[in-house]
């Protein structure tokens, strides 16, 4: 079952990563102190003023995560800078794109307590809804470390919920608990589309996320 949660080959190490380790541990092995969220309230004011170019939709900001059904086991940090691209990924039938085009960068962390290291892999984002305090984002992996190497080119879900400065975030990720079926019935990894990722629902325990709302815009 671990290797069906984590995704596949690579997710057999991921699903160490979420299968390991005490809450000691994952208390020693975390570097990451307060989130630095410069330029953060800057922009939050700029939105709101015409003429500046702030009114896109945006994710921000550094958590790390607990699951609340696995508490005792490993670090799993999360970076977001993405924002809102509309109309900028062509598609066949959709030749200007879509309203839900994104660009930026999604990092991930997992300190995997088995083996005292850090699994990490970056991906690009292709897709980005948003309501107030919430937001959904795909991105294409685009590096990770060895033990996920195979991860490259595939897509990812994370939700993200902004609960206010300092408190109330979540996260959620689809590889953690989304499987999926084969045409023969045979499971295996989530077959993720772009912004699809199930609900935020691992508590951020340190860090803050920032959800920046802005409705989709009809193509000009």
């Amino acid at each position: 079952m671990n290797k069906l949660i984590a995704g596949g080959a690579a997710g057999a190490v991921l699903a160490g990563v979420l299968g390991v380790g005490s809450a000691s541990q994952a208390s020693q092995a975390s570097a990451a102190g307060p989130v630095a969220q410069a330029g953060s309230a800057v922009e939050a004011g700029l939105a709101s003023r015409p003429g500046t170019g702030f009114r896109g939709a945006r994710v921000t900001g550094t958590g790390e995560v607990v699951l609340t059904f696995a508490p005792d086991r490993d670090v799993r940090r999360f970076s977001f800078d993405v924002r809102a691209k509309p109309y900028s990924r062509p598609l066949p039938g959709a030749e200007h794109g879509l309203p839900s085009d994104a660009t930026g960068t999604v990092r991930v962390s997992h300190w995997v307590a088995a083996q005292n290291k850090t699994v990490t892999f970056e991906a690009t984002a292709d897709c980005l809804v948003t309501a107030p305090g919430a937001a959904t984002v795909t991105a294409i992996v685009t590096r990770a470390d060895k033990e996920v190497a195979d991860w490259v080119g595939q897509r990812v879900g994370l939700s993200v919920q902004d609960g206010g400065r300092g408190h109330g975030d979540r996260i959620g990720v689809s590889w953690v608990i989304s499987g999926d079926q084969d045409d023969s019935g045979k499971w295996g990894p989530a077959r993720i589309g772009t912004c699809l990722a199930p609900t935020a629902f691992a508590p951020v325990t340190k860090g803050d996320l920032t959800v920046r709302h802005a409705d989709l815009k009809p193509y000009e």
